[in-house]
Parts: C-alpha cells; structure tokens; sequence
C-alpha cells in the first residue's frame, strides 16, 4: 500500500532532521576551524565565521606535531584493516560454510565478545604486549587493533560468504580444486565488495581509536592522531579551541575521502551481506 502525501511528507521531514542532526556536529567544527580568536570568545556565535582564517590551522602545525601523528594512525590503521581482512576471511569461510556445535559457539562468542568494555581487557593486553617487549610501539598497537576488530571483521564476512552461491563452489571442487584454491579463486573475487566494506569499518575503528593508543604509546613521536588532540587541553581543562577544532577537522578528512572514493562498492557490499541466497 502507497503512502500518502502527509505520511510522505513526514518521512521526508523525519529524513531531514535526521540529516540535520548528523551533519551538524561536523559543521560546526569547520565554522569553528576558520573563526578568528575574537570571534571563538563571542558569547553569541555565528554559523558563518565573518572574518574567515587559516590562523587555527596554522597554530595547530606548529604546536603539535600533525602530520608524524597522521604517519602513525595511518600506519596502524592500514596494517590492522589489512591484517584483519585477511585473517577473518578463512576464519568467515569456515563458521558460513560448516554448520557445527563448534561454529555455533564460535559465533557465539563474536557476539559476546563485542560486549566486553575497554577496561576489562586492557590489563591483560597490557601484561602480554610488556613480556612480548611490545608496548610504547606501533605493532604492539597494531596487534591489539587487529584482535579487537577481529570479532566485527568476522561477523560481517560471514554474511558475506553466506550470499555467494554454494554451487559455484561446488563446481570449483568437481573441477579438482581445494578449499585453499576455491576460496582465494572463486569465493574471494566474489567477496571483494564485502572485503572492501569490513577493511573499511576496521580501518575507520583503528583511525579514530583512543584509550588503547593513549595507555600502550607513551613516546610523544609514536603516539597517534586521536592522542595528539589531547594535548590542546590543558591541565586544567581549558581548551585551545580554533587549533583543535583545525585539527579535528583534519584528522576526519582521511575517512571522509575514502568514504567518498568506494562509496559504491561499500553500498553493494552491504547489500550482498544482507540477503542470503
């Protein structure tokens, strides 16, 4: 049954707030980036900055080191995405294709596990990475990004593979191939749209992640982006607001852009991972 004009227009304006109610902390960060000293102290602030700069940004390369902090997240980033994608990609095989008690309580424990706060696994995290030798650096990092998105990286493929025809696989069997050679040849280039989509999301967990990098790097030139923007707060709480609101701004461009650039393989992706066949 067709909705009518007062039901459409009422989705429409519940569509809009929506919009409005994401969109608007980001706009106010850029206005916030480009206003003047005298403006960001006015008591009755304006949308629009009226005298526009690049003062903030300016101040904010030269207080705090931007773009080693950017290197770092981006390294961090990238290898936990990498890393996870191909970890989780047989591991996501195996639970979609063998039904078992095993699976069963593998899948399970996904879910559970994503319940688990911060705080409760840090202090084993801690104790591990420090016998490996491995905190204050970035594979000690990297390492904890790649466990924690694991579970996520996981449930997401299996839906994934779930929707690729099981007789395709089949084929490739009475053909003479093995699992190894029918998962990277037929079920992979299959998934690649579903890989894109998990590698996305875990990069975008690990870029904009904080307490893990906050507690394990302690090095001022290993720390990451979201670490860095700490340091525009002082001891007392008082926020050095045009040069943080710059590097914010800057700090979600990178997700912004690769957002922008696989948007369609990202929307396909989901949708394949949504209906089974």
């Amino acid at each position: 049954m067709r909705a009518g004009r007062p039901a459409r227009a009422g989705q429409y304006l519940a569509l809009l707030a929506y919009l409005v109610f994401l969109a608007f902390p980001f706009l106010w960060l850029i206005s916030t980036a480009f206003k003047s000293p005298r403006e960001l102290g006015d008591l009755h602030p304006t949308w629009i900055p009226q005298d526009p700069g690049l003062d903030n940004f300016r101040q904010a390369f030269e207080e705090q080191p931007l773009l080693e902090a950017a290197g770092n997240s981006l390294i961090a980033a990238l290898s936990a995405a990498l890393i996870a994608v191909v970890v989780a990609t047989p591991m996501a095989f195996v639970m979609a294709r063998h039904r078992s008690r095993l699976t069963t309580a593998a899948t399970g424990w996904v879910v559970v596990s994503q319940a688990f706060p911060f705080v409760l696994v840090i202090i084993p995290l801690f104790l591990i990475l420090k016998n490996l030798h491995l905190i204050n650096s970035l594979p000690g990092l990297i390492m904890v990004y790649v466990v924690w998105s694991l579970p996520f990286a996981l449930w997401m493929l299996v839906g994934y593979v779930r929707a690729v025809p099981r007789e395709l696989e089949e084929a490739a069997a009475v053909d003479g191939a093995g699992r190894l050679r029918t998962l990277v040849s037929v079920t992979a280039p299959l998934l690649m749209p579903g890989l894109i989509a998990t590698a996305l999301f875990a990069f975008i967990t690990a870029w904009n992640e904080f307490f893990f990098a906050l507690v394990l790097l302690k090095s001022p030139e290993k720390q990451t982006l979201p670490v860095i923007l700490t340091h525009f707060i002082g001891a007392e709480g008082a926020a050095d607001l045009g040069p943080l609101a710059a590097a914010a701004f800057l700090a979600t461009l990178p997700s912004l852009v690769i957002f922008a650039i696989i948007q369609k393989r990202i929307t396909g992706g989901m949708l394949a991972g949504a209906v089974k066949s």
